[in-house]
């Protein structure tokens, strides 16, 4: 299995001095662009900082970069404005900011009574629309030209860790809780679609196939990454071990139906094929605590960014994703 040599292949990195990183996410617009949510003292107190980050051949370095006055656990860019972001935090608030406007935010959202770690914009077309999640067990969706929530939806008996669209089915979310569950609503009806007990163990993140529509995987507290078909989930597709601490974020290729990541409180991140015998790419360990924001860029084939408590943001290709697969 490779390690951080081969892993770390054209890896480049920045400090966030004092800012333990959550969640990164690279532009679906600017190649080189990428943003990191960060909190102080791990997100147990302090401020946080949305860190805006440029790369180019030199390295990476600093674009913007915004305070506020609490953690920030979760960031996403608008997919209808090159310029904007929305970022969720300790104090129950969402955030909008604007690149272009060097002081922000533009517009502050604040409905949910307990922490939000998760923030995702709508990827499907004719729609704009941002659903959030809570440790106060809700689901709020919000159309960010609209100064409130535009529905909440409730059922989870636990923190909401990761809500995430789907890729396919515009109106479609998946949420992921301590509940150990997995559940996939429509904005259309208040209810819950689909409750899948996925683990038995609290689920920290979800993410959907971009190849079908019926895939997702869940990532949890038992190490376990596991695949659900949602036309039968009596039993996960797939069922990937290896991590040995907890899994803190999973995400699909955008170039492969089969290829995923996930990042874990192992330090590690581990790169999946889970057509294989051996799902098992290639393990990264360039990280010396806990790693909590990974995501995989549209742009760029077999790039990769993460973040860590370490202070760190990387950007590299894994072995694995420098040559077709």
């Amino acid at each position: 299995m490779s390690g951080a040599g081969a892993g770390a292949r054209r890896a480049q990195a920045f400090r966030l001095p004092g800012r333990h990183g959550y969640a990164v996410e690279f532009s679906p617009y600017l190649p080189g662009r990428l943003a990191c949510a960060a909190a102080q003292y791990y997100g147990i107190a302090g401020c946080g900082t949305l860190a805006v980050l440029e790369q180019n051949e030199a390295g990476i370095c600093l674009f913007r970069s915004f305070d506020w006055n609490d953690g920030l656990f979760d960031v996403t860019w608008s997919e209808n404005n090159e310029h904007v972001l929305v970022t969720s935090s300790g104090d129950g608030s969402l955030q909008i900011w604007d690149t272009a406007k060097p002081t922000g935010p533009l517009q502050v959202y604040k409905e949910h009574t307990q922490e939000v770690y998760s923030v995702d914009w709508s990827q499907t077309r004719g729609e704009q629309l941002v659903v959030s999640g809570s440790w106060d067990q809700t689901a709020k969706l919000w159309d960010p030209t609209v100064g409130r929530s535009l529905c909440t939806f409730k059922g989870h008996e636990g923190i909401i860790y990761s809500t995430i669209w789907s890729p396919h089915i515009p109106g479609c979310f998946a949420s992921a809780s301590g509940d150990q569950t997995l559940r996939i609503w429509d904005v259309k009806t208040p209810g819950v679609k689909v409750v899948i007990p996925g683990h038995q163990a609290e689920i920290l993140s979800c993410d959907w196939c971009k190849y079908d529509e019926n895939v997702l995987v869940t990532g949890a507290v038992d190490c376990s990454l596991k695949g659900w078909d949602l036309r039968n989930v009596r039993q996960p597709v797939f069922n990937l071990v290896g991590h040995t601490y907890a899994v803190r974020r999973v995400k699909f290729s955008p170039f492969h139906a089969t290829l995923l990541a996930s990042c874990s409180y192992d330090f590690t991140v581990r790169f999946w094929d889970f057509s294989k015998p051996n799902p098992l790419l290639e393990t990264v360990e360039h990280h010396t605590e806990f790693t909590c924001g990974l995501d995989l860029s549209l742009h760029n084939h077999g790039q990769v960014a993460d973040c860590a408590w370490d202070e760190l943001v990387k950007s590299y290709t894994p072995s694995c994703l420098a040559a077709p697969v």
